[in-house]
């Protein structure tokens, strides 16, 4: 029976190009879970879109003399441009900007109101008196309290992960012109957080399913208690609030942009036709939810979301939050001002996308972080990508096509090791296939990448270019299971691999999508036309490690 899967993926802030750690922390390993359960047959929607409303809009947008518009838009439409380059597909890719996303979310703040959860208070918050106005907490910077980090922001420590008020920074000054700030009172609508702390406990407690960091750092900051948090501020670039006296502030980013999953729902639900569509993903409760980020977003996913939702009422909570840590860079930290990063749209004018998305999966950052190296990129995509599967595909396909008419061969009587491998190439399936689900996509590839390895043995113990001369109808035999493996190989690689993987679909004689044959055993029959097979993979030269490394930091 087929299942029903909500995806959301984290908003990335439309003020930079993407790199490679958006992919690996959020946006990659929701594309291969969505590409696999489409696959399956599964009901699938898998949105996300730009964020167009943070300060680091605005921070770029002064930076450059632009308006905060048109920095989102000219990001906005370079992420599109990688999504179809490294063939990430989404159900619906919109923007923070829309006119529905801002009734999406004055209806979240009516219903919170309603319900007892927002209220008004006055605080204060910090005004730079040169500047000659409010501060968003983003503008702030100053030493972190926490674990003394002399880079923390008013709103969060990127270096130990703790949420902030820009009061509780040591040594705050102002992004802008370093000026310490005053702080003035202010009022704003806050949302009571708190509220939730006992029924956040408890469901947290419940999920066994969840990757245990982030169960375990949910669970902490619920063991400390939840404080009410002020979601307006004094800004004129974001959502309205729709309340007399407050037509001069926005609603926080933290508070509307992840409302953008729902109102995205809502969006696509309408382009489809069927405006109530929506619903079935999210008041269904056979439908589970997924959410796809870095872990520096697991709180607002696993304790202000589901907060905002029970306050909501009738909606359903994340089933998993399969949040991935981070991925450092040649050993050091990412960095976007020290141009310490792996530009995606730059790679992509000198790479084919699936070696990056190969790397990213096999060495994805589940459980920890790990660590993207050229040399490493180097070794993995020649000795793994194209000795190992692309080897295993080009002679198989290449042999057969010139000795057998073109054709698939007809088999003769299969032995032991032909029963064995097919055999195991129906486990293996079953097993990429358990891990994804599991959201396990390191073992998911690692799997198919184990009976890569295993079809080369059974090929060089076999030998089929060395027995044609002597026992033509062996050789067929060899080469017929070969190419079965090889069949369901390109459906094992497929979610980690769309374009090589769509090119073996076509080398066999299948016609169409490759993901429109499903998550099954395909066979390749005998007599099937082949078509004349090329190399899958581009072998690197060791020389663009020098080079690709001397580009970071430059």
């Amino acid at each position: 029976m087929s299942e029903r899967i909500f995806i959301g993926v984290a908003w990335p802030y439309a003020n930079g190009w993407l790199h490679a750690g958006h992919l690996a922390g959020a946006n990659l390993p929701a594309d291969i879970f969505a590409k696999y359960h489409r696959m399956k047959g599964n009901e699938v929607l898998m949105v996300s879109g730009s964020d167009q409303h943070g300060t680091p809009i605005t921070i770029r947008a002064e930076q450059e003399g632009k308006t905060p518009s048109e920095i989102a838009a000219r990001y906005h439409k370079d992420f599109v441009d990688v999504w179809k380059g490294m063939g990430i597909t989404w159900e619906l890719y919109t923007t923070t900007g829309t006119q529905n996303h801002a009734e999406v979310t004055q209806d979240m703040f009516r219903t919170l109101k309603e319900h007892g959860y927002i209220y008004k208070d006055k605080t204060t918050q910090p005004y730079c008196p040169k500047c000659e106005r409010f501060l968003p907490d983003r503008y702030v910077e100053g030493t972190c309290p926490h674990c003394g980090d002399e880079g923390a922001r008013g709103d969060e420590c990127e270096q130990c992960g703790k949420p902030l008020n820009a009061a509780e920074l040591k040594n705050p000054h102002c992004h802008n012109c370093g000026t310490p700030p005053e702080f003035k009172e202010t009022e704003h609508f806050f949302f009571k957080l708190s509220a939730f702390n006992d029924k956040l406990m408890e469901w947290v407690g419940a999920q066994k399913h969840w990757r245990p960091q982030v169960q375990n750092f949910t669970l902490g900051f619920l063991r400390e208690g939840l404080n009410d948090r002020a979601i307006t501020r004094d800004i004129d670039w974001g959502v309205k609030v729709p309340e007399p006296g407050f037509e001069n502030k926005r609603f926080y980013v933290w508070f509307e942009n992840i409302i953008g999953y729902l109102s995205a729902s809502k969006e696509w639900a309408k382009i489809q036709g069927d405006p109530d569509k929506w619903r079935l993903f999210w008041e269904d409760g056979k439908t589970k939810a997924y959410y796809f980020l870095g872990k520096d977003n697991i709180v607002f996913h696993t304790m202000n979301w589901p907060a905002m939702l029970l306050g909501y009422g009738g909606l359903n909570l994340p089933y998993d939050v399969p949040a991935n840590e981070f991925l450092t860079i040649e050993s050091k930290k990412g960095s976007k001002s020290r141009n310490w990063a792996v530009w995606v749209p730059d790679y992509l004018t000198r790479y084919d996308p699936d070696p990056l998305r190969y790397i990213l999966s096999i060495n994805m950052p589940e459980t920890s972080d790990t660590d993207f190296s050229w040399r490493e990129f180097v070794r993995r995509n020649n000795d793994e990508l194209v000795a190992t599967y692309g080897n295993l595909v080009n002679r198989v396909l290449t042999f057969t096509y010139r000795n057998f008419e073109g054709k698939v061969p007809q088999p003769g009587t299969l032995d032991e090791a032909d029963k064995a491998i097919l055999k195991d190439a129906d486990t293996y399936l079953d097993k990429v296939g358990e891990a994804i689900e599991k959201c396990s996509f390191k073992l998911a590839i690692q799997s198919a990448m184990a009976l890569a390895q295993q079809a080369n043995r059974y090929l060089d113990e076999k030998a089929p270019w060395k027995k044609i001369k002597e026992d033509k109808q062996a050789a067929a035999t060899s080469l017929y299971v070969a190419i079965n493996v090889i069949a369901q190989l390109k459906t094992m690689f497929y979610p980690f691999l769309p374009y090589s993987s769509q090119k073996v679909h076509e080398y066999l004689g299948f016609e169409g999508k490759i993901e429109n044959s499903g998550w099954k055993k395909q066979e390749a029959a005998a007599g099937q036309q082949l078509k004349e097979p090329k190399p899958l993979f581009t072998k690197l030269d060791e020389s663009i490690i020098e080079e690709e490394t001397k580009r970071l930091g430059t």
